[in-house]
């Protein structure tokens, strides 16, 4: 254990459970509805509400080998290609090879894809795929459709949610061992204020991180709270380094923050063409799958493009669609673009990258085991190895599904007994928090020096602000608990407060392992090191937290990740 936590006040008060899942989204609630189902007593929490997490966001859809001649190897085969040489091989054939089925019993949970006229799933391609094996619903809207299925399916069940809480750290037993979580709960239902569930077993499934960054696809509620959780806990990440910026996000203007309209990759699919000002596509002849090749090399081909003509932003062309396919196809995209004055019926749309997806996370291995005993993870907070340096297109909903299933079919053969959490006195000093203000200042330094084209010097500068402003908390908290009356107040604990320390903790090992990763591959892109460096960068960068706060970086003798067991 690291010692470290959040400063925050005591629980004061305490469920009991077998299991606490923290997160909504396709990976929590599929976890928590399969531990239910095996008997379990089991917690939901969640930030906001049930629905609120980054799957309601998904547009494209759900990628599994369900058409006639796909297969789960041909899904493996174009997964590695994306993954540029760090995907865990046994790891995507866990998630190809049991995707279909999954996907079959979310159907069976009540979810509806939109079929052909024959009755079959209908699917489509997206970037990196080289079939059609996309499952999609109304349309663009998918994620939206899972959610309220799962959901729906929760309720049903009956299953203890807690929502609108923020969870705060890990709890230990004597021996190191997981025995639930702390939280607070948002003025919100039967609980109020800081509390606990006291459980032997921990799920991870709180989403992403994108909000590190000043424009993101991500909901407010993405700020990294699961993986630095893990981190004061003592638990190892890997593949921070890279970040998916989605290519084409709908550009609102150069100065526009927070969460930013997405323009689902599946617009590409059906035919939709990358263009510049003068309409020229530019990405013919970059790549055999021009606008359709992975996510990584489109991103890098719009920045290309954007720096050549000095542009904030190049073109989606689907005026050839016609109204009755936007209308149909793709009424969510249609609807967000028509609110902000564009109608792609008869305009191009005007798109840039923004930050996506995390492919990294807290490490696991194939059962969602972390390498702190009794705390699992799955989603977009894991790294299982089925990414590598950069996601296929709709790989995420899938791999939530997958590893779900598994965490909960561990915890049930495992059974892990209750135990007593260690008192929170003897967990070390907690850590100063950041002024709330503080946010922004993360998100512009990140953006600046780790966005999509990052280089030695823009990594430097942003571990000096990031550093600074770690250095800046730390005095302000030792000069307002000191007697020498120097007027600095003390940060309130608090969800903003919490958050702001959340974002710069994972902000700081994001930038320690893009600075050792010098090569460009994947979706990290170093300017300055242009090459792919297969004798040293095939290797995985593992990041934990010192006592002293500071990332400590480490790199796999090989490609394929330890166990995350010792005896294992």
């Amino acid at each position: 254990m690291t010692g470290i936590r959040l400063t925050a006040p005591a629980p004061g008060w305490a469920i009991d459970a077998d299991v606490v899942v923290v997160g909504s989204g396709v990976a929590g609630l599929t976890a928590a509805l399969r531990c239910a189902a095996a008997g379990l007593d089991t917690v939901v929490v969640t930030k906001a509400r049930l629905d609120d997490g980054s799957t309601r966001w998904a547009q494209g859809g759900i990628a599994a080998a369900l058409g006639e001649g796909d297969t789960p190897e041909q899904h493996l085969d174009d997964t590695l290609v994306a993954g540029a040489g760090l995907c865990d091989e046994e790891a995507v054939r866990t998630l190809v090879t049991e995707g279909p089925d999954a996907v079959r019993r979310l159907i069976d949970t009540g979810a509806h894809f939109d079929t052909t006229d024959g009755g079959d799933i209908a699917l489509t391609r997206e970037g990196g795929h080289h079939r059609r094996r996309i499952a999609h619903a109304g349309g663009d809207a998918t994620g939206a459709e899972i959610s309220r299925a799962l959901v729906a399916a929760v309720r049903e069940a009956a299953l203890h949610t807690i929502e609108n809480a923020l969870v705060l750290d890990l709890l230990t037993d004597a021996e190191g061992r997981t025995a639930g979580v702390s939280l607070h709960v948002m003025g919100e239902g039967q609980h109020d204020g800081v509390g606990a569930v006291r459980a032997p077993s921990v799920v991870l499934a709180t989403g992403g991180m994108g909000q590190v960054f000043s424009a993101t696809t991500n909901p407010s509620v993405s700020t990294g709270d699961g993986v630095a959780l893990a981190l004061r806990a003592g638990a190892e990440v890997s593949d921070l380094e890279f970040v998916q910026f989605h290519p084409t996000v709908l550009f609102l203007g150069a100065d526009s923050e927070g969460q930013q309209p997405l323009v689902s990759e599946a617009v590409r699919g059906e035919g939709a063409h990358l263009v510049d000002a003068d309409g020229v596509r530019f990405m013919t002849g970059q790549h055999e799958l021009a606008e359709l090749a992975p996510r990584d090399i489109v991103a890098k081909g719009i920045t290309r493009r954007m720096h050549e003509k000095g542009a904030e932003h190049m073109y989606l062309d689907a005026r050839h669609f016609g109204a009755a396919m936007w209308e149909q196809r793709f009424p969510t995209i249609l609807a967000a673009c028509r609110s902000h004055g564009i109608d792609p019926v008869t305009e191009p749309v005007p798109v840039a990258p923004a930050a996506h997806y995390a492919s990294g996370g807290v490490r696991t291995d194939l059962r969602g085991r972390t390498t702190v005993p009794g705390l699992y993870a799955c989603g977009e907070v894991a790294c299982t190895g089925v990414h590598g340096a950069n996601r296929l297109a709709s790989n995420s909903l899938l791999e939530g599904l997958v590893f779900a299933e598994r965490i909960a079919a561990d915890i049930a053969e495992t059974r892990p007994p209750r135990t007593e959490p260690a008192a929170v006195a003897d967990a070390g000093e907690p850590v100063a928090l950041p002024a709330p203000e503080a946010r922004m200042a993360i998100q512009r330094a990140m953006t600046r020096g780790a966005g999509v084209l990052r280089s030695a010097d823009s990594l430097a500068a942003a571990a000096a602000e990031l550093e600074a402003l770690h250095r800046e908390a730390a005095a302000d908290a030792e000069e307002a608990g000191g007697s020498g009356g120097s007027g600095a107040k003390a940060v309130v604990p608090g969800v903003d407060a919490w958050e702001v320390a959340n974002l710069l903790l994972v902000s700081r090992v994001l930038v320690a392992a893009a600075r050792d990763r010098e090569e460009t591959r994947g979706c990290h892109w170093r300017e300055d090191r242009p090459d792919r460096d297969d004798a040293h960068g095939r290797r995985h960068l593992v990041v934990r937290i010192a006592p002293d706060r500071t990332p400590v970086v480490h790199r796999t003798e090989t490609a394929a990740f330890p166990p995350v067991r010792p005896s294992d």
